[in-house]
């Protein structure tokens, strides 16, 4: 019995947060407080919200959210913040009953599949269609 009371004891103090990582470390050469331009919220209490926020660094965040009609939130959105090489980045986005679909420069798309893959894949699926069965 006194083994698990030890056990358990230091697991809790294992998994107690460790504060020192949870606030700014002033002893970093590159730190700086930053500043909150814009911070607006609204919630209707019926499903309807909106938020948006800017900080003087150029994140900025802002969504628009409405009751979905399987229960869910529908929201459109977007946020904004500048790359490490000073590029301004931005994505688009909406989620809804058709799942999550951001647009950005930023997002890789793939490449054009070549002209005998969507051959095989037309002759595949011709097969599937007169029943033929791969094993």
């Amino acid at each position: 019995m006194k083994l698990v009371i030890v056990a358990c004891l230091v697991v809790a103090a294992v998994a107690a947060p460790q504060f020192g990582h949870q606030f700014p470390r002033h002893d970093r050469p590159d730190y700086r407080h930053i500043a909150v331009l814009r911070d607006n919220r609204l919630d209707s209490g019926d499903g309807n919200f909106s938020y948006d926020f800017e900080t003087e660094n150029g994140i900025a965040v802002s969504a628009v959210g409405r009751p979905g009609s399987k229960g869910q939130s529908n929201i459109q959105g977007s946020y904004r913040f500048t790359l490490p090489d000073g590029t301004p980045a931005e994505v688009r986005y909406v989620a809804d009953e058709f799942g999550f679909r951001a647009e950005s420069p930023l997002i890789p798309t793939p490449h054009p599949l070549p002209a005998h893959a969507i051959e095989q894949i037309r002759n595949a699926e011709e097969q599937r269609r007169r029943g033929v069965v791969w094993n």
